[in-house]
């Protein structure tokens, strides 16, 4: 899973990227418009505590690869230009984190002169939605002109659905926040629409913004808010500090300033809440590992995520929830005799946190 960082020019989206990856980004290869790239794992305290439990060889976590997208240009006026090499960078992501400014500094002043959270937020939608009414009318004429020719079907069934697009953009509804059926989703997805993708706000303060962010997030959320947007706040500077520090110094900082959490804890569990995923996990002597799924998926599914002959070749799963495991003295044994460990069938629908086991021919 794929999530791009973009952000106006000084809106603090390398920070954030720096931050939440802990690496350091070269600014030569920022010059060339390099994009760059940092693998996260996915802080799991269940994970860890089977790992105290089992003292497995190896212990993998679940990760998630954040892209500080790169692209975007300060035109001859001083606005910042959207080009066609930024738009093509953001369609790879399966979601996006679009950060916005809501500190002022007049050492780094904002490119368009003032700090406006809702205006930012604005522009992107904007240009995202433009982006997607180009790509579907060039799509519609296309389709049109082939259907005048011969009844393909396939076009036949795509028309009404860009259409349906074509209508909700030019009503200034991102995509993302629309409704669509199985099949219409199969059929937007090959034309990676950016107001289809997901998106969480993340807005950057200072630390004079500690007591005001709430009221921030709760501003854009209201104005915003819809089945894939989401929005949080985050402090690019002091968790840029933290990220350098241990986890006993840093959370010894947060204390200082009321921070509850650091910006990877909060986008990591903000990013599963926004795209509907979970975690399952497998446990034992040789390994223990968390597993990124869809809400959802079935046992079958989720097997297929391990290996593809897990799916092809699945018999059952043994599966007891992590809660249940702990509950029970942490034994598979114990959770048995509890009735808490039991053989589910391929349409198991998976719960977060369940630890489970593959049976495979």
């Amino acid at each position: 899973m794929q999530i791009g960082i973009v952000g106006l020019p000084f809106s603090g989206k390398s920070t954030l990227f720096q931050a939440i990856t802990r690496t350091v980004i070269d600014p030569h290869a920022l010059a060339r418009g390099e994009a760059h790239v940092g693998v996260v794992k996915i802080p799991d305290a269940r994970l860890e505590k089977l790992t105290e439990i089992f003292s497995p060889k190896k212990t993998v976590h679940a990760t998630i690869e954040f892209v500080d997208v790169v692209g975007l240009k300060k035109g001859e006026s001083g606005s910042t230009q959207f080009t066609t090499n930024f738009f093509n960078n953001v369609k790879n992501n399966d979601a996006i984190v679009q950060v916005v400014r809501a500190f002022a500094n007049d050492a780094v002043p904002h490119p368009d002169a003032t700090i406006d959270v809702m205006r930012d937020v604005a522009t992107f939608e904007t240009e995202f939605i433009l982006a997607d009414l180009g790509i579907l009318e060039t799509r519609i004429d296309r389709i049109k002109k082939q259907l005048g020719k011969s009844g393909d079907a396939q076009a036949k069934l795509e028309l009404p659905v860009l259409e349906k697009c074509h209508h909700l953009l030019e009503q200034e509804q991102p995509l993302r926040n629309c409704d669509f059926t199985k099949e219409e989703t199969a059929i937007l997805r090959t034309y990676q629409l950016l107001s289809l993708k997901p998106m969480l706000i993340a807005v950057n303060c200072d630390e004079t913004q500690v007591a005001d962010a709430a009221s921030l997030v709760e501003r854009i959320t209201a104005a915003k808010s819809g089945i894939r947007t989401r929005a949080v706040a985050f402090f690019g500077k002091i968790d840029l500090e933290m990220s350098e520090l241990s986890d006993d110094e840093a959370r010894a900082f947060m204390g200082e300033y009321g921070i509850t959490e650091p910006a990877v804890d909060t986008l990591i569990r903000e990013a599963y809440a926004l795209l509907g995923l979970q975690s399952f996990l497998t446990a034992g002597e040789d390994e223990c590992r968390a597993w990124t799924i869809r809400r959802g998926m079935t046992a079958q599914e989720s097997a297929g995520v391990i290996h593809s002959d897990f799916f092809s070749k699945f018999i059952r799963a043994e599966v007891v929830n992590f809660n249940d495991f702990v509950t029970h003295g942490a034994s598979f044994a114990k959770a048995k005799e509890a009735g808490c460990w039991r053989l589910e069938g391929k349409e198991y629908i998976v719960r977060d946190g369940d630890i489970m086991e593959i049976r495979h021919s």
